[in-house]
């Protein structure tokens, strides 16, 4: 029935009626919080393009496993600077590295906590790439390849360090190809069988990361991650791309930035059926909180609203800087 008879706005005229007809909810065990690791003790260096963001030593991080539990947020996942860089990662997969030991640190303290690894290498590069790379020549800034089927056995070798630490998620963000199938296989062949994999399946080349490298130093030393990361213009190839990783043993997938990718996330929902992940990321973050602080929006009102679009759109599970934020907010 048309309007007189039908009146929308009758549900709408208080919060409970509101409340009682909302078809999205967020709770806090939606959220993942990411926490980069640094060397040292007693350190707490807030990044300057990501207020409210810190770099933490290992005894930091445990204090905000703790919130993080408390808060009853989903999980943490952690990104490591390691003490030295080289050109094969050594950092990201030698039993000491900085992720290991704030693994083992926080699973002996907060050992229900569900605590994800990124397995990246940009990190741990000397020059800040995602894989093993070939240069053409001598110069710095001349051609180059980032070697796909070599970078798989350290992104293998370094998913199983951190099953080995304690790690209770392995989540792939390099975007090498066969990387989820070569992991899987390392994984079960050390007797991680039951470990699953979040893939970054769908991670795209984006302008929105630029405050993440800040906080890894990771930015790449020269060209760029286009060969590798995906073109924001396609959406059939991002569905390859899952479908792929899928295929290739992964139990849970991720679409990388979140808000510009809102309609790859409801693709993806509508296509597979299993686990669906999004990151919002620094950039975004980062956005929000410029607007914020300059008394252009209201706090409050657009952190719960930015992650309702991702979670509207189909994401079941979001990494997110305002993970403790929302937690607070949504009581």
């Amino acid at each position: 029935m048309s309007f007189p008879v039908t009146r929308l706005r009758r549900m709408r005229q208080s919060d409970s009626l509101r409340s009682l007809v909302r078809e999205t909810r967020l709770i806090s065990a939606n959220f993942i919080y990411p926490l980069f690791i640094c060397p040292g003790e007693r350190v707490r260096k807030e990044i300057s393009s990501m207020p409210g963001v810190f770099n933490l030593s290992v005894d930091e991080a445990v204090k905000e496993a703790h919130e993080a539990k408390s808060l009853g947020l989903g999980g943490i996942i952690l990104f490591g600077l390691p003490e030295k860089k080289d050109e094969v990662a050594t950092g990201a997969w030698t039993e000491d590295g900085i992720v290991q030991r704030a693994t083992r640190a926080i699973k002996k303290e907060v050992r229900d906590l569900v605590v994800v690894g990124d397995v990246c290498l940009c990190e741990y590069m000397s020059h800040g790439h995602c894989g093993i790379v070939k240069k053409k020549s001598s110069d710095k800034d001349a051609d180059y390849e980032i070697l796909n089927d070599a970078t798989l056995e350290i992104l293998a070798k370094t998913s199983v360090s951190l099953a080995e630490a304690g790690m209770d998620i392995i989540a792939p963000s390099d975007m090498m190809d066969g990387r989820v199938g070569a992991i899987r296989k390392a994984l079960d062949q050390a007797g991680f069988s039951n470990t699953p994999i979040l893939s970054y399946a769908a991670k795209f080349a984006s302008g929105f990361y630029g405050p993440f490298r800040e906080a890894a130093d990771s930015a790449p030393q020269f060209g760029d991650r286009r060969s590798y990361q995906m073109d924001g213009a396609n959406l059939r190839e991002a569905m390859r791309e899952i479908s792929l990783d899928i295929k290739e043993g992964a139990d849970m997938i991720m679409v990388k930035p979140a808000m510009p990718y809102l309609d790859v996330i409801a693709e993806a929902r509508r296509r597979f059926d299993l686990p669906i992940a999004a990151y919002q990321v620094s950039g975004e973050y980062a956005m929000l909180q410029a607007a914020i602080r300059n008394g252009w929006l209201d706090r409050d009102r657009v952190i719960l609203e930015s992650l309702t679009s991702i979670r509207r759109a189909g994401a079941q599970l979001i990494l997110t800087y305002f993970a403790k934020d929302a937690a607070k907010l949504l009581g």
